[in-house]
């Protein structure tokens, strides 16, 4: 088993201007049609384990970053990991919506949010570290 660092992109899917919030998928694990997803860096993550990792990330971080490099340019203000059980129980019908992190950034840093208004940022990205387990 190998450790590195697995990052994925996602769009943002709306953003609110008044606020300054971007929200969209953090990272998705399964589609909406049930298929696996295979990240940017050509991973599978399980839900399961994106759901602790969002946890952690909520409960001890949640400060966002401009590309990974200058932290403290905005805050996860919403969070949710959305899971069959939780798509379920909201009475969400399978097949509507996928597995993954959804999020909210509150974005403090005024260049960032310029990025974010004219499209240069586009996808939010995750960054950590995992052990990478090889798939039969």
């Amino acid at each position: 088993m190998e450790q590195g660092t697995i990052t994925g992109s996602f769009r943002i899917q709306k953003q609110n201007d008044e606020k300054r919030i971007a929200f969209g998928w953090a990272y998705m694990s399964v589609t909406k049609t049930g298929e696996q997803c295979v990240d940017h860096s050509g991973d599978i993550v399980d839900i399961s384990e994106i759901e602790k990792a969002a946890y952690k990330f909520v409960k001890f971080y949640r400060e966002g970053s401009d590309n990974h490099e200058r932290g403290g340019v905005g805050t996860v203000v919403e969070s949710m990991v959305f899971t069959k059980e939780k798509a379920e129980a909201l009475g969400i019908p399978a097949g509507v919506m996928p597995e993954g992190w959804w999020i909210g950034l509150e974005v403090s840093d005024d260049e960032v949010w310029k990025k974010v208004k004219d499209g240069t940022y586009s996808m939010f990205s995750i960054e950590g570290t995992a052990t990478s387990v090889p798939l039969d």
